[in-house]
């Protein structure tokens, strides 16, 4: 029996560093680790020791014997990526696999003194570059973020019918009382502490805010009320106080999605999920009560190239295939699709199209009472129908341009960072500029992330970025390049406290934490977000709440 990595792979290289048989690739010393959707087991030398599958901190690794019918594709998906390729001679050795040359990468000097580093942002980037600082170094490291509650993209971003992806979030958790650390949520960079002030108060500032807005489509009528980016979705179902509750209009029986990538992907499924399944999830309260009284019966999601250039992952695809009561079909409108998937080779995303009903559809007709998800290639939309409201969107295909009637159009055509005050700032690419990180002409601060090198890679993606940064800043403090800071190490504590009313320290969060499990507890659910700032702020300081209704 071998084992299989599955759909939550956070590609993070954990697993690799465990594996006695080095059975796991791409690993990150290999030139396509970072460039591949996930890891992959090589079932000719994985041993079944499962040393993979304990280590790994989203619950992705399991016995090929034991994966669900939802995921036995994954055997097939592993076992492919080995293909073809010839492992080279194994060597002399206890082991079974050729092992690379032992690197190392990093010398610091016996006598290297404590830094102070400031990580602005607390999400899967923020966290890395921490985990690095404080496993590796000796360093003390502030952790800032705008919210009063940890998590970034693990809280707000992930869908929540993925709880083990979040499980990452316990590994970064881990971090938030270390005795290095000195915690201030509630507190923005920018608005009530400046890039310039920060920076006097640490020896060096990791800014790690992500791409916290949405790529515009660029057609007339993309800002009709019902044309909503996919990010203010997702932040909505996951009970992000900067989106109101009723910020989302599920009245219509059709949506248009724009876009076919991971995120396309999940505002879809959970647009059709079963409400009743969502309950046992940490959904927000307001999202899951819409998605019980929602019209909604169909999602087209629209793709402008074929199957074979679709931007979501096999995973992503393979978990659509099997969502319980929904219907999964492609329009066949253009002959290019079939085509594809009829000739697409074993392994591609086109082949796993294959077997998934076709049929060119009738968009005149109202959606039926089954739900269902339509997957339209080549078809991109040019205007966007509608006076007061979205009443269609126009796209193209075919012989020509069509209407499909809707009420809701979904942008999900990518994020896109936002510029900080204090940075440079590149709007071409919505990134801040940098060498390995440094931020260009900026000593002593650095950017990780998506703000670093744009919105691609998942959760793992940021270990590597983290370490990258992580290693430009110790190269720059062995050699001196570092400001050294001005005032006392307590200072900081006193600025911020003197200009954000309400700060979030560790012990803070942890009630936070408590409070939001004992909700779930009174609701039958895992856990219960605080939808608001003030809520948030008074479980922080242990005020009473109620389960909202």
């Amino acid at each position: 029996m071998t084992y299989a990595i599955t759909q939550t792979c956070c590609s993070d290289a954990t697993c690799v560093a465990v594996c006695p048989v080095n059975c796991i690739h791409p690993t990150p010393q290999e030139r396509a680790f970072g460039s591949t959707e996930m890891l992959y087991v090589d079932p000719k030398t994985c041993i079944d020791c499962g040393a993979c599958a304990d280590a790994c901190p989203v619950d992705a690794i399991f016995p090929v014997d034991s994966l669900p019918a939802s995921q036995a594709g994954y055997a097939a998906i592993n076992e492919a990526y080995f293909a073809g390729q010839d492992p080279g001679p194994v060597g002399t050795g206890p082991n079974f696999h050729r092992w690379s040359a032992p690197s190392f990468e990093r010398s610091l000097p016996s006598d290297f003194a404590p830094i102070r580093v400031a990580v602005v942002g607390t999400g899967p980037a923020g966290m890395y570059a921490a985990e690095d600082l404080l496993l590796h170094t000796n360093a003390e490291v502030t952790l800032i973020d705008r919210l009063p509650v940890a998590g970034g993209l693990v809280r707000y971003g992930v869908a929540p019918d993925h709880p083990a992806t979040k499980k990452v979030g316990d590994t970064f958790a881990r971090f938030h009382d270390h005795p290095r650390v000195r915690m201030h949520l509630g507190v923005e960079i920018g608005k009530d502490i400046t890039a310039a002030e920060l920076a006097a108060h640490h020896d060096a500032v990791i800014y790690a805010v992500g791409a916290s807005t949405d790529r515009r489509i660029g057609v007339p009528g993309e800002e009709l009320p019902g044309s909503i980016s996919a990010t203010a979705f997702v932040a909505w179902y996951n009970a992000h106080p900067e989106v109101a509750p009723d910020a989302i209009d599920l009245s219509s029986r059709r949506v248009v999605v724009a876009g076919n990538g991971n995120v396309a992907l999940d505002v879809a499924r959970l647009l059709v999920a079963d409400p009743a399944a969502l309950a046992g999830t940490d959904i927000a309260d307001h999202a899951l009560a819409a998605l019980r009284a929602s019209k909604v019966r169909e999602v087209v999601l629209l793709g402008r190239r074929g199957p074979e250039h679709a931007a979501y992952s096999a995973s992503e695809l393979l978990a659509l295939k099997h969502l319980p009561g929904v219907d999964l079909m492609v329009d066949d409108h253009d002959p290019r699709t079939a085509a594809t998937i009829d000739g697409a080779a074993a392994g591609g995303k086109a082949e796993l199209l294959r077997g998934v009903p076709r049929e060119t559809v009738d968009w005149s007709r109202t959606p039926g009472s089954g739900r269902r998800i339509v997957l339209r290639f080549h078809s991109a939309p040019v205007r966007v129908l509608g006076d007061d409201s979205v009443r269609a969107v126009r796209v193209t295909g075919g012989p020509g341009e069509l209407d499909i009637p809707a009420g809701t159009l979904l942008r999900a055509v990518g994020y896109r960072g936002v510029p900080v005050a204090g940075l440079p700032f590149d709007e071409a690419t919505g990134t801040v500029p940098h060498e390995g990180g440094r931020v260009t002409g900026m000593p002593g601060t650095y950017v990780v992330g998506w703000i670093k090198r744009g919105p691609s890679g998942g959760i793992g993606a940021n270990r590597a970025c983290a370490a990258e940064t992580v290693g430009t800043l110790l190269d720059d403090a062995v050699a001196g390049a570092l400001p050294a800071p001005a005032p006392a190490p307590k200072a900081f504590l006193r600025l911020a406290r003197s200009r954000s009313r309400h700060v979030v320290d560790a012990k803070g969060l942890a009630a936070i934490d408590r409070a939001e499990l004992a909700r779930g507890r009174d609701g039958g659910r895992p856990r219960v977000k605080f939808g608001t700032v003030p809520e948030l702020i008074a479980a922080a300081k242990g005020g009473r709440w109620k389960l909202s209704s």
